[in-house]
């Protein structure tokens, strides 16, 4: 059978009941596996649905029987970002053992649209949520906190009480990464570093934080503040190599460039091989560049899917009934530089994942059982 527009109608329950001679409540009891169904009719039952494709809705069987779905929520800030496909790929790999299933949207960093996404995902009845907020008013994750809802904040620590948080330690990792490019001669002549930063949105905490980083770099060099001219705010790739572009085209040009997250490495990236700049002008990136092993470029690197399964594991305490204090995880960077580069500031042997041995065998995760400071 056929609608009008030549579409097969979906098979419903009745369809199947008729199907296998049974009743539609008997069908039912079938397919959900409840007690009180013959094994042969409930056989019956499973080869009509399976014949015609029938498949059970788990969401209106759950809200039927008064039980939460097995679903939790994921509001991403950009999914053109790999950090967050990998970040949600280690999220998931906790998650999946326990039978929850991870529902990922994207706000694309607009504030209304990550509003939308959370209240969408609640009216869906999500157990718990994970998000990467790009919203200054957090009120509505204030909201969705109230009757109980575990919410854990990733990448941006934002000021939600009672909620858990998994953050970069940005402002380590932009300092180490600025002092590496000033020992590579991005120092300029004392009195004004020859330094150029793209960072992201300037708004976001993550890009306040790793300016922090930068600032205390130069401060620690002796060098004043970067000048407003040599700062460019960008969000991708496109924006960023039109940013470094426009920088190379100065007087004086940067001898380095420093670009906060992987997105805006690979314009800065593609910009200085079109100006023929690469090797005069020491580039590098944060957040494990695809690009570094190829063009030689040196990053600050961590682990996105271990720092994943953190917020999975924060999760997964949560749904099962803990109810201690917010968690602040700090998931420590480390700076990896190319061979050709590495002694070239002083770094020893050729090894290229700085920080290596600064870090304790177990303490390569900071856990304050208190919620978190709010950030400005």
């Amino acid at each position: 059978m056929h609608t009008a527009d030549g579409e097969r109608p979906p098979t419903t329950l009745q369809h199947v009941a008729a199907l296998a001679r049974v009743s539609p409540k008997t069908a039912s009891r079938a397919l959900n596996g409840e007690r009180y169904v013959a094994p042969e009719t409930a056989a019956r039952v499973l080869e009509a649905a399976r014949s015609v494709g029938y498949r059970v809705n788990a969401v209106a069987r759950d809200l039927r029987l008064g039980a939460a779905p097995p679903l939790v929520g994921f509001v991403s800030a950009d999914l053109a970002n790999p950090f967050y496909s990998r970040l949600a790929a280690g999220v998931e790999r906790e998650l999946r053992p326990a039978g929850l299933l991870l529902v990922t949207v994207s706000s694309d960093e607009d504030p209304d649209a990550e509003r939308t996404a959370v209240a969408s995902l609640l009216d869906r009845g999500v157990r718990a949520l994970v998000v990467a907020s790009t919203s200054a008013d957090q009120e509505h994750l204030e909201a969705a906190r109230r009757p109980g809802t575990p919410l854990v904040m990733v990448d941006r620590a934002g000021a939600v009480p009672g909620a858990d948080t998994v953050v970069l330690d940005n402002a380590a990792g932009a300092r180490e990464v600025t002092a590496h490019l000033l020992a590579r001669g991005a120092g300029g002549d004392g009195r004004r570093p020859h330094l150029a930063v793209v960072s992201d949105l300037r708004r976001l905490e993550t890009g306040r934080a790793r300016m922090e980083g930068v600032a205390r770099a130069l401060e620690e060099a002796g060098l004043p503040p970067l000048a407003a001219a040599q700062v460019r705010e960008a969000h991708d790739a496109a924006s960023a190599e039109r940013a470094v572009a426009e920088l190379l085209a100065a007087d004086p040009h940067p001898t380095g460039v420093l670009a906060m997250n992987n997105l805006l490495a690979t314009g800065a990236v593609r910009a200085l091989a079109r100006a023929g700049a690469l090797g005069a002008c020491a580039v590098a990136g944060f957040d494990d560049v695809d690009l570094a092993g190829l063009v030689g470029l040196a990053t600050v690197s961590y682990d996105a899917e271990e720092m994943g399964r953190e917020v999975g594991r924060l999760v997964l305490a949560r749904v099962r009934g803990d109810e201690g204090p917010a968690r602040h995880v700090v998931v420590p960077t480390r700076l990896v530089v190319p061979p050709e580069e590495d002694g070239a500031d002083g770094g020893a042997d050729d090894r290229t994942d700085r920080g290596a041995d600064d870090r304790a065998p177990g303490h390569d995760r900071v856990t304050s059982l208190t919620s978190p400071t709010p950030r400005a």
